[in-house]
C-alpha cells in the first residue's frame, strides 16, 4: 500500500507520519517500511554531527504501524469493538533497543495483534534494519473518540 492509502487509515500527517509504505498485510499482522532521510525534523537537535533516530520515534513508528493494522482489520466493523475514533496508546512494555538507526537507514516494522479485550488491543512490534533486530516492544491501545474544534 502506498503513502496515500496509509493516510486514509491513520490520522498522522507530516512531519509526524513515520510510515512510507505497507509491505504486507495479514489478518492480524502488518509489515511497514520507513526510510529515514537527513532532513527529518528530529535530526536537527538529536546528536548534531552524529544524528541518530530517537528511540521514542522508533516506538511511535511501531505504534503507527499498529494503528494501520487495527484500522484495516476493523474498518466498518463496529461489531469487532471499534466504534468511531482512533487508537490511542495506553501502555508500552518490555521496550528494548538493539541497533542504532541513522539517516539513510530503512526499517521494517513488523506488528502483530496478540489480544483484544473489548476495546483494548495488545500488540507486539519488532523493528529491523538490514535484517537485524533494532528494537522491540509491546504496547496496548484503546479506541478514543476525538473531539472536533469549532
Amino acid at each position: 500500500m502506498s503513502l496515500d492509502e496509509i493516510v486514509k487509515l491513520i490520522p498522522h500527517r507530516k512531519p509526524m507520519l513515520l510510515l512510507d509504505e505497507i509491505v504486507e498485510l495479514g489478518p492480524a499482522s502488518i509489515v511497514c517500511q520507513k526510510t529515514f532521510h537527513e532532513d527529518e525534523f528530529f535530526f536537527q537537535g538529536h546528536y548534531p554531527g552524529e544524528p541518530i533516530v530517537p528511540g521514542v520515534i522508533l516506538c511511535e513508528a511501531g505504534m503507527q504501524a499498529g494503528a494501520a493494522l487495527l484500522a484495516s482489520m476493523l474498518a466498518g466493523n463496529s461489531a469487532a469493538g471499534m466504534g468511531p475514533g482512533v487508537p490511542v496508546a495506553t501502555r508500552m512494555n518490555d521496550v528494548k533497543f538493539k541497533k542504532v538507526i541513522r539517516p539513510g537507514d530503512v526499517i521494517q516494522l513488523e506488528v502483530s495483534l496478540k489480544e483484544q479485550l473489548a476495546q483494548a488491543f495488545f500488540l507486539q512490534v519488532s523493528i529491523r534494519c538490514e535484517g537485524k533486530l533494532a528494537a522491540r516492544f509491546e504496547f496496548g491501545c484503546t479506541m478514543a473518540e476525538m473531539e472536533t474544534s469549532p
